[in-house]
């Protein structure tokens, strides 16, 4: 019979439904169940695409005699960390307190009142290497909760206290300075690995945030060296195995520093921050191949991940079904070289071979045993510019020969059972992918990403948020679970890029109507800074308020920007106040470990440098107007706001941002663009040229230097 979890939404969840352990989702219930019943909480967090996970849930949960010793000893809670990003962070900080790591699956033990006592990991079915088993931990705990309570008790109250002391003494009141904007540069700097690229070694992160900290930098100081940091990685990253050389898209993390053998799972926020980043190095290189990594990512994305609704699924996972239908991570990406034989020609599966550094006992090591599997992981060795001089072939005739391998490679790879995808639309991830998506836009002229970037942003408005309650999570036509605070930052970060490329000004209202709204659930009037979670949650032990950056950037990181943004564009300077105050409760925590906060520090630098407002006022349909935008656009200035006045009396958009009123085109209707500078505006110009100069001019760098 299924379980609890069968009524669930969750994919994760569901996975579990038919575990003979008596799972609970997070509630009142089991809380109230645990009370009733004089029992621990059992609770583990993980989520659908995570590897060790299914390995921990068919060793231990769909195992008789395990779930039978569970369901005798503890009342046992299942999380989507996804879903409850609230309950995880949590967790994970016992966790790293605990143990001084953390990871998923995440095993927790709890009492009643959710207060933990023991923390942990992937815990094997069977006890080996020193670690404990479950088969020996349970009957352990369950022995102490009978003789030794007392003193479990003592631990979660001491564990729980920690817990809160860190959450109250986390903030400063000196805000990150100039001094903290070059350590990070010079850390990372120091971190940067020149072989390879990337920042330190196996396993290795993309981290996109730091890559976009580190092009803010060049732009405002034109040290070259931050630059180079980030080409290299880039170029070695799309090289690599953690690129999809078949089907696009990016790989969570590399198990190696060569960026060559992947953990296989895909997610949509690492792919919207791949995005961002590619692109903003393509309007600061003017490199095609940053424009075309970002366009093969985008593909990928509308392809496999978008939801008819118009938003975008969650991710897809590492493991699959092999050739002999089992579950194997890796198996729907991995080629063997008489596969690739059999499918071209001699000339052409050579070239293949060749090309994609395959061998015939395989580049791909399984993870548990490290032996070679006679399967391969495609990745290149240099570009296709190089890799043409190299072998001396016409580039064009070389490139179709690619795509044509590719597209065989492709179709036959579709054959393959695929991976499992967890369907579940997360408002959070979605407004990346709108920034993401409304950038690219932006940056390439390009109709199509603007119209996808409008279909998520209306699903989101009009599916999730309402009635003053933004909500997370949607799937089957229902959507629930109550928002935190990447939620409300996320989802404006991607109206504020929406309003750019559009200039619509009903997604600037509803970034500034979801900002009010977090002010007033998410803000800590006594520190600054935002909580996690809303003023009203109950069901916490704590109320977690984080800042530093994760595989994401932190909500208080990216409303920093939000609120800066926000402030120049409409003028409410008690926007900047708020935005100043988060950034003093942040200092402190951003000055002792720079390169763990770069997110935060890129707002900072917008902050604390030289910024533009740009207003362009004309009629949206004339071409001296679409000029003037396409200046702004031809330029990467990441610290200027671009707002569009229409031609006209009191268009909405004065509403919204008082000061363009008087910012209107010339009396013969010719377009103008109003440039103000560190609060000092120059002359209005109609020429474009020289408005892409005023932008594109040398930084002043004596403010952050």
């Amino acid at each position: 019979m299924p379980n609890r979890l069968a009524d669930e939404q969750s994919p994760y969840l569901r996975q579990h439904k038919d575990n003979p352990v008596d799972w609970y989702p997070w509630g009142e219930e089991a809380f109230r169940t645990a009370e009733e019943e004089d029992k621990p909480i059992f609770l583990s967090i993980g989520y659908s695409t995570c590897h060790w996970c299914h390995v921990m849930e068919e060793e231990s949960f769909e195992d008789e005699e395990v779930a039978k010793m569970m369901n005798d000893t503890f009342v046992s809670i299942k999380v989507d960390r996804e879903e409850r990003p609230d309950v995880d962070t949590i967790y994970m900080n016992v966790c790293q307190m605990m143990r001084g790591q953390g990871g998923w699956p995440l095993t927790v033990l709890l009492t009643p009142d959710r207060k933990p006592f023991y923390a942990a990991t992937y815990l094997p079915k069977e006890g080996r290497f020193q670690q404990m088993g479950m088969v020996d931990l349970v009957p352990r705990i369950k022995k102490m909760w009978e003789n030794e309570r007392e003193q479990l008790l003592e631990d979660a109250d001491e564990v729980t206290n920690l817990l809160q002391r860190s959450v109250d003494e986390a903030g400063g009141t000196e805000a990150p300075d100039a001094v903290t904007l070059r350590e990070a540069y010079e850390q990372l700097s120091r971190q940067f690995d020149d072989t390879h690229g990337g920042f330190g070694s196996a396993p290795k992160f993309p981290s996109p945030h730091n890559l976009l900290y580190l092009l803010r930098h060049w732009a405002r100081t034109g040290e070259e060296r931050a630059l180079e940091v980030v080409t290299e990685t880039l170029d070695q990253m799309r090289l690599g195995g953690l690129f999809d050389q078949v089907g696009y898209g990016f790989h969570r993390y590399s198990t190696d520093e060569r960026w060559v053998l992947p953990h296989f799972e895909k997610m949509l926020y690492d792919q919207a921050m791949h995005v961002l980043a590619y692109t903003e190095a393509h309007q600061a290189t003017g490199a095609d191949r940053y424009e075309q990594t970002a366009r093969e990512v985008l593909t990928y994305v509308q392809r496999d991940l978008q939801a008819p609704e118009g938003g975008f699924y969650s991710a897809e996972d590492a493991d699959s079904l092999n050739e002999d239908g089992e579950s194997e991570e890796g198996a729907f990406y991995v080629w063997s070289t008489d596969e690739i034989e059999s499918l071209f020609d001699d000339e052409t599966a050579a070239l293949v071979i060749d090309l994609f550094n395959m061998q015939e006992e395989g580049n791909y090591q399984e993870e548990s045993t490290g032996q070679r599997t006679g399967k391969n992981v495609l990745h290149l060795d240099r570009s296709l510019e190089a890799e043409v001089e190299r072998r001396e072939v016409d580039p064009e005739e070389f490139r179709r020969t690619l795509e044509d391998v590719r597209t065989t490679l492709l179709e036959r790879r579709e054959e393959r059972p695929r991976p499992g995808r967890d369907d579940k639309v997360l408002t959070d991830w979605n407004g990346l992918m709108v920034a993401a998506l409304a950038t690219a836009a932006r940056t390439f002229d390009d109709s199509d990403y603007e119209a996808a970037a409008v279909d998520a942003a209306d699903f989101l408005l009009d599916t999730m948020w309402g009635d003053g309650w933004l909500l997370h999570r949607y799937r089957d036509g229902e959507a629930a679970i109550a928002a935190h605070l990447d939620d409300y930052a996320f989802l404006t970060w991607g109206l504020i890029e929406l309003y750019e490329t559009t200039f619509e000004p009903r997604w600037l209202e509803a970034a500034l109507d979801l900002t009010d709204e977090a002010l007033d659930r998410f803000w800590d009037d006594e520190d600054g800074g935002f909580f996690l979670t809303a003023s009203d949650e109950e069901d916490l032990i704590v109320r977690p308020k984080e800042v530093s950056d994760g595989a994401m950037p932190s909500g208080n990181s990216v409303q920093l920007s939000n609120l800066l943004r926000l402030a120049r564009m409409t003028g409410r300077t008690e926007l900047a106040e708020r935005a100043d105050a988060l950034s003093r409760w942040a200092g402190r925590q951003a000055r002792s470990r720079p390169t763990g906060f770069t997110a935060l520090l890129a707002g900072m630098q917008f902050a604390l440098g030289e910024t533009r407002e740009v207003v362009i006022a004309g009629d949206g349909e004339r071409d001296d107007t679409q000029a003037l935008i396409e200046a702004t656009c031809s330029v990467y200035d990441p610290f200027s706001i671009v707002l569009h006045r229409p031609s006209g009396d009191d268009p909405p958009i004065v509403e919204l941002a008082s000061f363009t009123a008087t910012q209107t085109p010339a009396d013969d209707g010719t377009a103008q663009a109003y440039v103000c500078r560190d609060f000092q505006c120059e002359a209005p110009t109609a020429d474009p040229a020289q408005l892409h100069d005023q932008l594109s001019g040398e930084p002043e760098v004596s403010s952050v230097e």
